[in-house]
Protein backbone atom coordinates (compact mmCIF):
# COMPACT_ATOMS: atom_id res chain seq x y z
CA UNK A 1 0.00 0.00 0.00
CA UNK A 2 1.31 3.44 -0.94
CA UNK A 3 0.75 6.48 1.26
CA UNK A 4 0.33 9.83 -0.49
CA UNK A 5 0.39 12.97 1.63
CA UNK A 6 -1.07 16.43 1.05
CA UNK A 7 -1.92 19.55 3.00
CA UNK A 8 -5.62 18.79 2.59
CA UNK A 9 -7.61 15.62 1.86
CA UNK A 10 -11.28 16.13 0.98
CA UNK A 11 -13.75 13.26 1.05
CA UNK A 12 -16.51 14.12 -1.42
CA UNK A 13 -16.30 15.92 -4.76
CA UNK A 14 -19.68 17.62 -4.85
CA UNK A 15 -20.40 21.35 -4.66
CA UNK A 16 -18.94 21.73 -1.18
CA UNK A 17 -15.96 19.47 -1.80
CA UNK A 18 -14.71 20.94 -5.06
CA UNK A 19 -15.33 24.53 -3.92
CA UNK A 20 -13.20 23.81 -0.86
CA UNK A 21 -10.54 22.15 -3.02
CA UNK A 22 -10.26 25.05 -5.47
CA UNK A 23 -10.14 27.64 -2.69
CA UNK A 24 -7.48 25.73 -0.78
CA UNK A 25 -5.42 25.20 -3.94
CA UNK A 26 -5.69 28.91 -4.71
CA UNK A 27 -4.20 29.63 -1.29
CA UNK A 28 -1.23 27.42 -2.09
CA UNK A 29 -2.18 24.15 -0.39
CA UNK A 30 -1.69 20.74 -1.98
CA UNK A 31 -5.09 19.05 -2.27
CA UNK A 32 -6.35 15.49 -2.77
CA UNK A 33 -10.06 15.22 -3.60
CA UNK A 34 -11.75 11.81 -3.26
CA UNK A 35 -15.04 11.15 -5.10
CA UNK A 36 -16.76 7.77 -5.46
CA UNK A 37 -18.93 8.78 -8.42
CA UNK A 38 -18.34 11.80 -10.67
CA UNK A 39 -16.77 15.14 -9.84
CA UNK A 40 -19.62 17.57 -9.29
CA UNK A 41 -21.72 15.25 -7.15
CA UNK A 42 -25.49 15.30 -6.82
CA UNK A 43 -25.95 18.95 -7.79
CA UNK A 44 -24.29 18.61 -11.18
CA UNK A 45 -25.37 15.11 -12.16
CA UNK A 46 -28.70 14.37 -10.42
CA UNK A 47 -29.91 17.61 -8.86
CA UNK A 48 -29.64 21.35 -9.40
CA UNK A 49 -28.24 21.43 -12.93
CA UNK A 50 -30.25 18.72 -14.73
CA UNK A 51 -33.49 19.86 -13.09
CA UNK A 52 -32.87 23.44 -14.26
CA UNK A 53 -32.29 22.14 -17.79
CA UNK A 54 -35.59 20.24 -17.59
CA UNK A 55 -37.33 23.36 -16.27
CA UNK A 56 -35.98 25.37 -19.20
CA UNK A 57 -37.28 22.79 -21.68
CA UNK A 58 -40.64 22.90 -19.88
CA UNK A 59 -40.68 26.69 -20.13
CA UNK A 60 -40.09 26.47 -23.88
CA UNK A 61 -43.04 24.06 -24.15
CA UNK A 62 -45.27 26.50 -22.25
CA UNK A 63 -44.16 29.42 -24.43
CA UNK A 64 -44.98 27.43 -27.57
CA UNK A 65 -48.51 26.87 -26.23
CA UNK A 66 -48.93 30.53 -25.29
CA UNK A 67 -47.40 32.19 -28.35
CA UNK A 68 -50.69 33.84 -29.33
CA UNK A 69 -50.50 35.98 -26.19
CA UNK A 70 -47.45 37.66 -27.70
CA UNK A 71 -48.70 37.84 -31.26
CA UNK A 72 -46.61 34.84 -32.25
CA UNK A 73 -48.34 32.04 -34.13
CA UNK A 74 -47.06 28.87 -32.50
CA UNK A 75 -48.31 25.55 -31.23
CA UNK A 76 -46.90 22.60 -29.34
CA UNK A 77 -46.83 19.44 -31.43
CA UNK A 78 -45.54 17.31 -28.58
CA UNK A 79 -42.62 16.55 -26.30
CA UNK A 80 -39.68 14.52 -27.60
CA UNK A 81 -38.42 13.25 -24.25
CA UNK A 82 -35.32 11.72 -25.87
CA UNK A 83 -34.50 15.15 -27.27
CA UNK A 84 -35.16 16.80 -23.91
CA UNK A 85 -32.83 14.35 -22.18
CA UNK A 86 -30.19 14.89 -24.86
CA UNK A 87 -30.33 18.65 -24.24
CA UNK A 88 -30.16 18.10 -20.46
CA UNK A 89 -27.24 15.68 -20.74
CA UNK A 90 -25.42 18.14 -23.00
CA UNK A 91 -25.72 20.88 -20.38
CA UNK A 92 -24.46 18.55 -17.65
CA UNK A 93 -21.68 17.16 -19.82
CA UNK A 94 -20.37 20.60 -20.73
CA UNK A 95 -20.22 21.71 -17.11
CA UNK A 96 -18.64 18.41 -16.05
CA UNK A 97 -15.90 18.84 -18.63
CA UNK A 98 -15.31 22.39 -17.44
CA UNK A 99 -15.12 21.24 -13.82
CA UNK A 100 -12.53 18.61 -14.71
CA UNK A 101 -10.52 21.32 -16.43
CA UNK A 102 -10.69 23.54 -13.35
CA UNK A 103 -9.45 20.69 -11.15
CA UNK A 104 -6.51 20.17 -13.46
CA UNK A 105 -5.76 23.89 -13.72
CA UNK A 106 -5.79 24.21 -9.93
CA UNK A 107 -3.51 21.15 -9.61
CA UNK A 108 -6.06 19.31 -7.48
CA UNK A 109 -5.43 15.56 -7.43
CA UNK A 110 -8.78 13.85 -8.02
CA UNK A 111 -8.98 10.26 -6.78
CA UNK A 112 -11.90 8.16 -8.03
CA UNK A 113 -13.28 5.59 -5.62
CA UNK A 114 -14.95 5.14 -2.25
CA UNK A 115 -12.92 6.62 0.59
CA UNK A 116 -12.86 5.14 4.08
CA UNK A 117 -11.35 6.76 7.16
CA UNK A 118 -8.59 4.54 8.53
CA UNK A 119 -7.09 7.15 10.86
CA UNK A 120 -8.03 10.66 12.01
CA UNK A 121 -5.86 12.11 9.24
CA UNK A 122 -6.00 9.37 6.60
CA UNK A 123 -8.40 8.00 4.00
CA UNK A 124 -8.05 4.71 2.14
CA UNK A 125 -9.30 4.33 -1.43
CA UNK A 126 -8.94 1.05 -3.31
CA UNK A 127 -6.05 -0.11 -1.17
CA UNK A 128 -4.20 3.22 -1.41
CA UNK A 129 -3.77 5.51 1.58
CA UNK A 130 -4.05 9.31 1.45
CA UNK A 131 -2.91 11.32 4.46
CA UNK A 132 -3.67 14.99 5.03
CA UNK A 133 -2.48 17.58 7.49
CA UNK A 134 -6.17 18.49 7.41
CA UNK A 135 -9.19 16.44 6.33
CA UNK A 136 -12.55 17.81 5.18
CA UNK A 137 -15.66 15.64 5.20
CA UNK A 138 -17.97 16.73 2.35
CA UNK A 139 -19.93 13.57 1.62
CA UNK A 140 -23.13 15.36 0.60
CA UNK A 141 -26.66 14.02 0.65
CA UNK A 142 -28.88 11.37 -0.88
CA UNK A 143 -32.56 10.99 -1.74
CA UNK A 144 -34.47 9.79 1.31
CA UNK A 145 -37.51 7.56 1.43
CA UNK A 146 -40.38 7.21 3.90
CA UNK A 147 -41.46 4.39 6.22
CA UNK A 148 -43.64 1.99 4.25
CA UNK A 149 -42.43 3.26 0.88
CA UNK A 150 -40.31 0.77 -1.06
CA UNK A 151 -38.39 2.33 -3.94
CA UNK A 152 -38.61 0.34 -7.16
CA UNK A 153 -40.71 -0.06 -10.28
CA UNK A 154 -43.02 2.94 -10.65
CA UNK A 155 -42.07 4.30 -7.21
CA UNK A 156 -38.96 6.39 -7.78
CA UNK A 157 -36.86 9.10 -6.17
CA UNK A 158 -35.52 12.26 -7.77
CA UNK A 159 -32.38 10.29 -8.72
CA UNK A 160 -34.42 8.20 -11.15
CA UNK A 161 -36.87 10.96 -12.08
CA UNK A 162 -34.16 13.14 -13.57
CA UNK A 163 -33.30 10.35 -16.03
CA UNK A 164 -36.87 9.25 -16.82
CA UNK A 165 -37.19 8.32 -20.51
CA UNK A 166 -40.96 8.76 -20.78
CA UNK A 167 -43.59 11.29 -19.72
CA UNK A 168 -45.96 9.80 -17.14
CA UNK A 169 -49.66 10.26 -17.76
CA UNK A 170 -50.23 11.08 -14.10
CA UNK A 171 -47.91 11.59 -11.13
CA UNK A 172 -48.19 11.84 -7.35
CA UNK A 173 -45.25 13.78 -5.91
CA UNK A 174 -44.66 13.03 -2.23
CA UNK A 175 -43.14 16.18 -0.79
CA UNK A 176 -43.80 19.79 -1.69
CA UNK A 177 -40.31 21.10 -1.03
CA UNK A 178 -38.12 22.66 -3.70
CA UNK A 179 -37.27 19.34 -5.39
CA UNK A 180 -40.85 18.12 -5.43
CA UNK A 181 -42.30 21.31 -6.89
CA UNK A 182 -39.60 21.44 -9.57
CA UNK A 183 -40.51 18.00 -10.88
CA UNK A 184 -44.22 18.77 -10.54
CA UNK A 185 -43.78 21.88 -12.68
CA UNK A 186 -41.77 20.06 -15.34
CA UNK A 187 -44.19 17.16 -15.66
CA UNK A 188 -47.21 19.47 -15.76
CA UNK A 189 -45.63 21.47 -18.60
CA UNK A 190 -44.98 18.22 -20.43
CA UNK A 191 -48.67 17.28 -20.15
CA UNK A 192 -48.89 15.05 -17.07
CA UNK A 193 -51.69 15.22 -14.49
CA UNK A 194 -49.82 16.13 -11.29
CA UNK A 195 -50.77 15.99 -7.61
CA UNK A 196 -48.40 17.06 -4.82
CA UNK A 197 -48.78 15.73 -1.28
CA UNK A 198 -47.10 17.75 1.49
CA UNK A 199 -47.33 16.92 5.21
CA UNK A 200 -46.71 20.50 6.34
CA UNK A 201 -49.32 23.27 5.97
CA UNK A 202 -47.97 24.79 2.73
CA UNK A 203 -45.82 24.12 -0.31
CA UNK A 204 -42.09 24.91 0.00
CA UNK A 205 -42.62 25.16 3.77
CA UNK A 206 -39.01 26.16 4.48
CA UNK A 207 -39.35 29.29 2.36
CA UNK A 208 -41.12 32.55 3.25
CA UNK A 209 -44.88 32.19 3.58
CA UNK A 210 -45.34 34.84 0.88
CA UNK A 211 -43.34 32.72 -1.57
CA UNK A 212 -45.48 29.68 -0.75
CA UNK A 213 -48.67 31.61 -1.47
CA UNK A 214 -47.36 32.87 -4.80
CA UNK A 215 -46.32 29.37 -5.84
CA UNK A 216 -49.61 27.81 -4.78
CA UNK A 217 -51.52 30.47 -6.73
CA UNK A 218 -49.40 29.84 -9.83
CA UNK A 219 -49.89 26.08 -9.54
CA UNK A 220 -53.66 26.45 -9.21
CA UNK A 221 -53.73 28.49 -12.43
CA UNK A 222 -51.74 25.78 -14.19
CA UNK A 223 -53.97 22.96 -12.95
CA UNK A 224 -51.33 21.42 -10.69
CA UNK A 225 -53.20 19.89 -7.76
CA UNK A 226 -51.78 19.76 -4.26
CA UNK A 227 -52.80 18.65 -0.78
CA UNK A 228 -51.06 20.17 2.22
CA UNK A 229 -51.22 19.13 5.87
CA UNK A 230 -51.72 15.53 4.73
CA UNK A 231 -49.45 12.61 5.59
CA UNK A 232 -48.55 9.65 3.41
CA UNK A 233 -49.51 6.27 4.92
CA UNK A 234 -48.69 3.77 2.19
CA UNK A 235 -48.38 2.94 -1.49
CA UNK A 236 -49.04 -0.12 -3.62
CA UNK A 237 -48.20 -0.61 -7.27
CA UNK A 238 -49.07 -2.80 -10.22
CA UNK A 239 -47.51 -3.01 -13.66
CA UNK A 240 -49.54 0.00 -14.78
CA UNK A 241 -50.09 2.29 -11.78
CA UNK A 242 -49.38 3.24 -8.17
CA UNK A 243 -52.05 3.79 -5.51
CA UNK A 244 -51.04 6.19 -2.73
CA UNK A 245 -52.86 6.12 0.61
CA UNK A 246 -53.13 9.26 2.75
Amino acid sequence: MTDTSADLVILGGGSGGYACAFRAAGLGLSVILVEKDKLGGTCLHRGCIPTKALLHAAEVADLAREGDQFGVKSSLEGIDIAGVNSYKDGVVGGLYKGLQGLAKANKVTVVEGTGTFVAPDAVEVGGERYTGANVVLATGSFARTLPGLDIGGRIITSDQAVHLDYIPQSVVVLGGGVIGVEFASVWASFGADVTIVEALPRLVPLEDEWASKQLERAFRKRGIKYQTGVRFTGATQTDTNVTVSL
